[in-house]
């Protein structure tokens, strides 16, 4: 019976607002056109928002009423609410499958997202090992240049030395050969006296 007579409140309660809803909708073109009229008018205009689709009203409001019978009355409040029991489960049911369908898509959506990551980072890793890659062969002929570089001007450097070691014992012995021959023309002490009395003599050169 409680049931029955907060829905007969909530009826009359409805009744009585509903005058004063359709003063407040039937100001609102009003105020809207004024605002519209006192401001510039846009230079595009957005499109219209789709139709939104409302809920069918629920047939339990307003449906209640009086029984002469209390029998009558009592065996249609337990019908009421059955059948409410039963809205509102199916409807715990419709919206368990719609958080497991949401549920469902955003695990997608988060593989997805993840497997892109995935991808983007084996994608860079690749990426940096090549050009790791790249760095090291580059360095590895800069090294084996710099290197035949290196035995390229030690050998000339060597061969130089060969050849000035060369070109000084050449030296050493044309002036040890100009020695001796130079050493050939000379007068030893004993025959010193001898040949200076045949030269003062003969004048003949020494």
């Amino acid at each position: 019976m409680a049931s029955a007579r907060f829905l007969h409140q909530s009826t009359l309660h409805r009744s009585h607002l509903r005058p004063f809803h359709k003063l407040l909708f039937a100001a609102q073109p009003l105020l809207f056109s004024s605002g519209s009229s006192s401001s510039a008018p846009p230079s595009r205009r957005s499109p219209p928002p789709p139709p939104h689709d409302f809920l069918k009203p629920c047939e339990f409001l307003g449906s209640w009423k009086l029984a002469s019978d209390p029998r009558e009355a009592e065996a249609r409040l337990d019908r009421l609410r059955k059948d409410y029991s039963k809205q509102v489960a199916q409807m715990r049911k419709e919206y368990s499958h719609e958080m497991e369908i949401l549920r469902a898509e955003k695990q997608r959506k988060d593989e997805a997202k993840r497997e892109a990551i995935r991808l983007a980072n084996e994608k860079r890793k690749a990426a940096k090992s090549a050009a790791a890659e790249t760095l090291a062969a580059q360095r590895k002929v800069f090294q084996e240049e710099f290197r035949q570089t290196l035995l390229k001007e030690r050998a000339e450097k060597l061969e130089s030395w060969r050849k000035k070691e060369q070109l000084r014992e050449q030296k050493k012995t044309e002036k040890k050969d100009l020695l001796r021959q130079q050493s050939s023309m000379w007068i030893s002490e004993e025959n010193l006296d001898k040949r200076i009395l045949e030269a003062i003599v003969d004048t003949t050169p020494l």
